[in-house]
C-alpha cells in the first residue's frame, strides 16, 4: 500500500509548486500548463511575482480565472529572488503544503520531472534536479557558462563542506518538515544566493538529500536575470554563510 507524508491512509499529500517570477509574461503560461497535464492530485502551483512590468501577474490572473488550483502571490516592495523564495516558502507552509517544489518560470526546469521528484520525496527530505550527477545536461548554454557553472560548484562545495554536485540548481523537491527546520522567515538573501543558503541550512539539518539528472534547457524566451553582479553577491553570500558558521552563529 502506498504511504503518504500525511501520515493519512488513502489521503494524497498536498503538494505546492513554487515559482518565483519576473518578467515572465512569455513563459509562465506554458510552465503552468505543463505542470497542470501531470495531473497530479491535491496540487496547486503559487507564482510568486515581484510586479513584473511585462504583465506577467496578468497572464496568470487570466489563468486563475479558469483554474482554481492556480494561484499568485504578488509583490510590491523587498524585491529580489531572495525575498520571494522567502515570501512562496512562508505562503506554502501556511497554506498547508506537505510537499513544496521550487522551479524557475523560463522552462528551464521542465515539469516532466516533478512526478519522480514526487516519488523520491517519500524516501528523502530534499530531492534535487541535478546537471551534474550521470544522466543530467547543460544544454544551450556556451562553454564559458557552463565552466562557471562548475567553478561556482567547487568554490561551494569547497567552502560549505556541502554533499552535493549541482549547488547551484533551484528545482526541488521539500518536504515540509524540512522547511519548517530550515526557518524560512530568517533567511537572509535577497538574490539568487538563496539556492545556497537553503541547502546550507539542509545541510546543518543532516537532511537527507537525492540528487535526479534532469536536463537544464537554457532559456528560450525572455532574458535571464543572473548578472555578473549577481554572482558576484552570490559568492559573497557563501563566504558570509561559511564565517558565521565558523563563529558557532546562526546562518
Amino acid at each position: 500500500m502506498k504511504t503518504y507524508l500525511t501520515g493519512v491512509v488513502g489521503k494524497p499529500q498536498s503538494t505546492f509548486v513554487m515559482i518565483p517570477t519576473y518578467n515572465e509574461s512569455e513563459n509562465i503560461a506554458e510552465v503552468i500548463g505543463g505542470i497542470l497535464a501531470l495531473r497530479i492530485p491535491r496540487l496547486d502551483i503559487v507564482v510568486v511575482d515581484d510586479s513584473s512590468p511585462d504583465g506577467t501577474a496578468a497572464v496568470v490572473k487570466e489563468i486563475m480565472k479558469r483554474r482554481g488550483n492556480v494561484r499568485l502571490l504578488l509583490r510590491a516592495k523587498d524585491r529580489g529572488r531572495g525575498y520571494a523564495g522567502r515570501d512562496g516558502f512562508l505562503y506554502c507552509l501556511k497554506e498547508g503544503a506537505d510537499v513544496i517544489i521550487e522551479m524557475d518560470g523560463d522552462f528551464s526546469h521542465h515539469p516532466r520531472y516533478i512526478p519522480l521528484m514526487l516519488k523520491e520525496i517519500q524516501e528523502y527530505d530534499l530531492v534535487l534536479g541535478s546537471r551534474m550527477v550521470k544522466g543530467g545536461h547543460d544544454i544551450g548554454r556556451s562553454a564559458v557558462r557552463r565552466a562557471i557553472t562548475r567553478m561556482a560548484n567547487f568554490y561551494i562545495t569547497l567552502m560549505l563542506g556541502i554533499k552535493v554536485r549541482d549547488c547551484n540548481s533551484g528545482f526541488r523537491c521539500f518536504r515540509r518538515e524540512l522547511v519548517e527546520s530550515i526557518h524560512p522567515e530568517t533567511l537572509q538573501s535577497q538574490g539568487p544566493s538563496i539556492v545556497q543558503e537553503v541547502l546550507f541550512r539542509a545541510h546543518l539539518t543532516h537532511a537527507r538529500i537525492k540528487e535526479i539528472p534532469i536536463d537544464f534547457v537554457d532559456r528560450m524566451k525572455g532574458k535571464s536575470k543572473l548578472g555578473l553582479r549577481e554572482l558576484f553577491m552570490g559568492y559573497m553570500m557563501v563566504m558570509k554563510l561559511k564565517v558565521r558558521h565558523f563563529r558557532g552563529k546562526p546562518v
